[in-house]
């Protein structure tokens, strides 16, 4: 290869460094220290914009019923403690009733208020004197007390639904921006029929950020609907136990004004 030739390889190379140089430094999205998660929101397409904004109320709302959720079981349990309490004190039933029957607490209380309350209207009208129908008292009573745990509990899960939602198909959103954000890239290198990082980079970056957010979403929307959803087991458990408990109780009763 002559000297002439040695310069005009030379000559092109240095034309396209200076190129590829120039195009990163006019590129939409500078490489060192730009890609913030502001500027990747900015960037992204409207599509891929509404399907982060998306994401990040649906984080919100999650949160929201999660922090509601321990708070209120927490609540809620703490109650019930107060209420057995007081209930296996040795005083009368009657006496409890009267005190909380207007304005039941918890679960717990409105369980035990409505037996109290079909207790009271049946031996006001003498059914509890008849033995052909101390059977069916029996099972009135233990039928309101599972209406009252079953209406309890269908408003402790309230809102329980969406966080499943959320945790199966927060990451498939999250996907969706994915798969938009690199078919913004092909685009890009298509237009601008050039592979350089420069090119690339934006769309990328936007399917990536759009991941991470339906990650943030779904993962803590996961974890929190299992261990509320064992909590609310625990729950619905303890005001089963206490039912047939007092439906024990109630028995005994009926059987001595038999």
């Amino acid at each position: 290869m002559d000297q002439t030739s040695l310069q005009v390889a030379s000559t092109q190379l240095a034309n396209a460094a200076q190129g590829a140089v120039t195009s990163v430094e006019h590129s939409p999205v500078i490489l060192h220290g730009g890609m913030s998660m502001w500027s990747l929101f900015w960037g992204a397409e409207p599509i891929v914009k509404f399907v982060m904004l998306g994401l990040v109320a649906a984080s919100i709302w999650s949160w929201t019923i999660i922090i509601y959720k321990v708070y209120r079981l927490q609540r809620l349990n703490a109650a019930a403690d107060q209420f057995e309490e007081a209930f296996w004190s040795g005083g009368a039933l009657d006496d409890l009733y009267d005190r909380i029957h207007n304005r039941p607490m918890d679960p717990l209380s409105a369980v035990f208020c409505a037996a109290m309350r079909e207790w009271r209207r049946s031996i006001s009208k003498g059914f509890s004197r008849a033995s052909d129908m101390r059977g069916t008292l029996e099972q009135r009573i233990d039928r309101v007390m599972q209406l009252t745990v079953g209406r309890e509990m269908e408003r402790l899960e309230r809102h329980m639904g969406f966080l499943a939602s959320l945790g199966s198909n927060g990451m498939i959103v999250g996907l969706f921006g994915t798969v938009l954000g690199i078919m913004n890239s092909f685009e890009s290198i298509a237009a601008q029929q050039n592979t350089n990082l420069a090119v690339v980079a934006p769309g990328i970056a936007e399917a990536l950020f759009a991941t991470a957010i339906g990650l943030v979403a779904a993962i803590p929307a996961t974890i929190a609907f299992n261990k509320i959803s064992s909590d609310l087991n625990r729950y619905a458990n303890r005001l089963d136990a206490f039912a047939s408990e007092f439906g024990s109780i109630i028995s005994r009763q009926l059987e001595e004004h038999a």
